[in-house]
């Protein structure tokens, strides 16, 4: 599907020879004036007075800013859910893309529990190449821990150009791994060279409050930020963190929601810990006051998990640390459904589909955020939406960079253009926009992918099926260079020392008796069987150890036992031990 929407009478370009005069040209360390001759969707030339062939198509700059096309690292375009699938898919989520400047996502890949992690791969790449309108590349999601699911990522890495899993701390009983199996997978994802994502939520309190939150009647999407307070995230990544220091690998934490999350990313960076934070479109440019409005419909466009924070000052404490470098790089985290999907979960919280817009507006949400209000130059503003993205990905300097042999995506951004995002006017198919009236300035003029226009005077020109899957190598640089330095310093040795030769106790282990905790997934059946083994499983009396057993009926049995017992005189007199209080 290609198509030129706009006035009839301007011819489409579709020259693959491009010149851009008088550009200042905004890398992320540094802007200069050149012209950038493009050709075969490369950047050929950077300079003055350039010498070009015939047939080029000439774009004047004058002195406007000309960046790289952002890269979108968290997408979820066509996410399937529950038999549905989200309003956006590749065509349309691509589209919307290009529209506000962003010229390659990277989207995620979310096998079902129990199926092969090359095949959902496959089945994603299927989905992409034949509607993406940019470039794309893609994560992939472990949604179960099992052994054929370190071979399956070692194809991934070998075979298809994956650099990057996820895993989740939340969704209790879906997809959910254990501590332990975190720290395994780690532990592959580092010996691969990739690196580790982490969906950082707690869990286990959290299926504990959202059963707590329905038993006192609240139903709403109120009860989903009521279920998930902003302590959970802030655990969940603490963990995180600690477990990638444990086994040496580097982190990637997606969605960061909240002030407490952040600070905590911001203080383990401090700490020289190799982890990345990826604010979205959503944190930065709203927030979760809206989950109380009298509009269900509404208050369900916001459903997200992490939850957008209810406090509605955490939006600019984001910006500032996204300023600052605390956070590094930026997401839309675009998964959207019809308001008519979302209301499956009408009677029930737990149950509406999640995910919120923003691969149209993050750009212009950045650059109102933080580059209008001085927070950050226009420098660092390529750095959060493309070229940091570029560098941890594996994908510099052929993404995220102007330079000669870079891919020719770039943007001509000018920063006085004002706009208000609606429903009405955005390039999706989702009936509801979350950042509806906001007021943003600076925006895309023309948008360049792989060396073609595809957005110029408001129109989009977009070619359906038209992007590229780019393969990201392992072992990135900008990553693995500290993590190489850190496994050579944390090199564990023993204490070189004799052999101990002295008396050693004989002791006699009992084994302990462990009552087992029952999950959701236990029937009662296997709880009934559970306990007869918990029966059976009692110490047994040994005649050879002792003339008496504690396992077997005492003596003393009919004798009620006290609880407590103050001690009013302990041996040795009053000491501290008695008055800690």
């Amino acid at each position: 599907m290609s198509g030129y929407q706009g006035k009839k009478n301007i011819p489409r370009i579709t020259s693959d020879r491009l010149l851009i005069k008088g550009a200042k040209i905004v890398n992320d360390d540094q802007s200069f004036l050149a012209d950038i001759y493009m050709e075969d969707g490369v950047i050929k030339q950077l300079g003055d007075n350039l010498i070009v062939p015939g047939g080029v198509k000439i774009i004047e700059a004058h002195g406007r800013m000309v960046m790289p096309g952002g890269i979108d690292v968290h997408t979820r375009f066509q996410m399937p859910d529950r038999g549905m699938v989200a309003a956006d898919d590749f065509y349309q989520g691509t589209r919307a893309a290009l529209a506000g400047g962003t010229t390659m996502i990277i989207d995620h890949v979310v096998p079902e529990p129990g199926v092969d992690l090359v095949a959902a791969f496959k089945q994603w790449r299927e989905w992409a190449d034949g509607k993406s309108c940019c470039d794309y590349s893609l994560h992939v999601d472990i949604t179960d821990w099992n052994k054929g699911t370190q071979e399956e990522m070692e194809t991934l890495v070998k075979d298809h150009g994956v650099n990057s899993f996820l895993v989740y701390l939340a969704y209790k009983d879906v997809f959910q791994l254990s501590d332990s199996q975190i720290y395994e997978v780690f532990s592959v994802i580092r010996d691969l060279g990739a690196i580790a994502q982490v969906h950082a939520e707690n869990g286990d309190i959290i299926l504990e409050e959202q059963r707590r939150i329905l038993e006192l009647g609240i139903t709403g999407p109120e009860g989903h930020v009521l279920s998930r307070p902003e302590e959970v995230e802030a655990e969940a990544v603490n963990r995180s963190v600690t477990i990638a220091n444990q086994t040496n690998c580097p982190l990637y934490i997606t969605k960061v929601m909240s002030k407490s999350a952040a600070d905590v990313i911001a203080l383990a960076r401090k700490k020289g810990a190799v982890v990345y934070g990826e604010p979205i479109s959503a944190s930065l440019g709203t927030d979760g006051t809206h989950y109380w409005s009298k509009n269900w419909a509404k208050a369900a466009a916001f459903v997200t998990s992490p939850p957008l924070s209810p406090d509605p000052t955490t939006p600019d404490y984001l910006n500032s640390l996204l300023s600052c470098g605390d956070l590094q790089v930026t997401g839309s985290a675009h998964c959207t459904f019809q308001t008519s999907q979302r209301a499956i979960g009408k009677d029930d919280f737990t149950l509406i589909p999640e995910g919120t817009n923003g691969t149209e507006e993050r750009m212009s949400l950045i650059w109102d955020k933080c580059v209008v209000t001085g927070k950050m130059d226009e420098n660092q503003f390529v750095a959060v939406t493309s070229t940091n993205a570029a560098k941890i990905f594996n994908l510099f300097p052929r993404k995220g960079r102007i330079a000669v042999g870079s891919d020719a995506d770039l943007v001509l951004w000018d920063p006085d253009v004002t706009k208000i995002i609606s429903a009405k006017s955005h390039n999706l198919a989702v009936e509801y926009n979350i950042f509806e009236g906001t007021e943003v300035r600076g925006g895309p003029v023309v948008v360049i992918s792989q060396g073609k226009i595809v957005l110029e005077e408001g129109s989009l020109h977009t070619t359906e099926g038209c992007g590229r899957y780019i393969s990201r190598k392992p072992f990135s640089d900008h990553v693995y260079k500290r993590i190489k330095a850190r496994s050579r310093l944390t090199e564990l040795r023993g204490v070189p020392r004799g052999q101990y030769d002295g008396p050693v106790c004989e002791v006699t282990v009992t084994p302990k008796v462990m009552s087992t905790v029952t999950s959701v997934k236990t029937s009662p059946a296997k709880q009934q069987q559970q306990q007869q083994q918990q029966l059976t499983q009692q110490p047994v009396r040994n005649l050879h150890q002792s003339g008496f057993s504690l396992s077997g009926a005492q003596v003393d049995d009919n004798i009620p036992r006290r609880n407590t017992q103050r001690i009013v005189a302990p041996p040795g007199g009053k000491a501290n031990i008695t008055s800690l209080g």
